[in-house]
């Protein structure tokens, strides 16, 4: 097989060589003010809170007019956001006004109200379950972005609010040399070789997300060793709701260049299937989307549409 995909690899090396040896320190803060807090809709989760939480962590506060405990958290919460000053923003969802939402968090095992979910880099994680005091609401928080730090979700330090100066940042450092090394074993087809070396990079820095994206590639490169690329498109085409065959077929068309394809096929095995399957299907395209550059078009697109299926 022509392994398309490879040639996003030697992109990102490019990239990075470049990158290297001029490239500017920090980078530019989104335009224009963040609010604190932001009321959302089932229309308008996917931009407010799905999309918003690329560039600034989100908690979600799913609440509704009869909870008692709710009117206790709320207005905690909204201090709190406001006192972050942009640094994180609070998201307010009404499950009565908003049913698809409130199936959705009925559908991640959650009964009850209050309930605030965290959202960082487009990834939902359950966060507190059940009204608080404020002391303990602040801790909370404060210890939620330690573990999301430690996870290589967020940067060190404080979540970075709008208005930041990035001269004032640190300046960027060097590109790895065992980076450079791992992807030219890639590129040279030694897949145990760059393997090594881009576990090597990961056990070091477990945030390190082009060692993450070369691994990534490394696997799928192992997964397509030995398919029948027509086999596989066939039999996946002969069982649209099967997750194995689905997922298989997406790596051929990875590696044969169909990046669209692969992700669209994905995407509607998202919607067509259900928990474990469905789980599993999420994750396979998440691990495709870190084979190509962060800032291709076709990740951004697909990841609204996968974002749409979910939500």
């Amino acid at each position: 097989m022509d392994l398309g995909a490879r040639q996003a690899a030697a992109k990102k090396q490019q990239e990075r060589r470049a990158q290297a040896a001029n490239a500017p320190a920090g980078a530019a803060p989104p335009a224009g003010a963040v609010a604190a807090v932001v009321d959302v809709t089932d229309q308008t989760f996917n931009a407010e809170v799905v999309e918003r939480s690329q560039t600034v962590p989100v908690l979600v506060d799913f609440w509704a007019e009869w909870c008692g405990p709710c009117k206790q958290l709320g207005p905690i919460l909204e201090k709190l956001a406001a006192e972050a000053a942009g640094s994180w923003v609070l998201a307010k969802v009404d499950i009565d006004a908003n049913p698809q939402l409130a199936q959705y968090m009925q559908q991640m095992g959650v009964r009850g109200i209050p309930f605030v979910a965290a959202v960082v880099g487009g990834q939902l994680l359950p966060f507190l379950n059940g009204a608080a005091p404020e002391p303990q609401v602040r801790q909370a928080i404060d210890q939620l972005f330690d573990a999301l730090r430690k996870e290589g979700l967020l940067p060190d330090g404080p979540p970075p609010g709008p208005g930041a100066d990035p001269a004032a940042g640190p300046a960027q450092p060097p590109v790895d040399p065992l980076l450079l090394e791992a992807e030219d074993a890639l590129q040279n087809g030694d897949l145990d070789l760059a393997a090594e070396k881009f576990q090597a990079l990961l056990a070091a820095n477990p945030r390190d997300e082009d060692a993450a994206g070369g691994l990534a590639l490394v696997e799928l490169s192992r997964r397509v060793r030995h398919l029948d690329a027509n086999q596989a498109v066939a039999a996946a085409e002969a069982a649209p709701a099967d997750a194995a065959k689905q997922t298989a077929a997406a790596d051929v068309e990875m590696v044969t260049g169909q990046v669209d394809a692969a992700f669209a096929r994905l995407i509607a095995a998202v919607r067509r299937t259900a928990g474990d399957d469905r789980e599993a299907v999420r994750k396979h395209l998440l691990d495709l989307f870190a084979i190509l550059p962060p800032d291709d078009p076709r990740v951004g697109k697909a990841r609204r549409a996968l974002q749409s299926a979910l939500f």
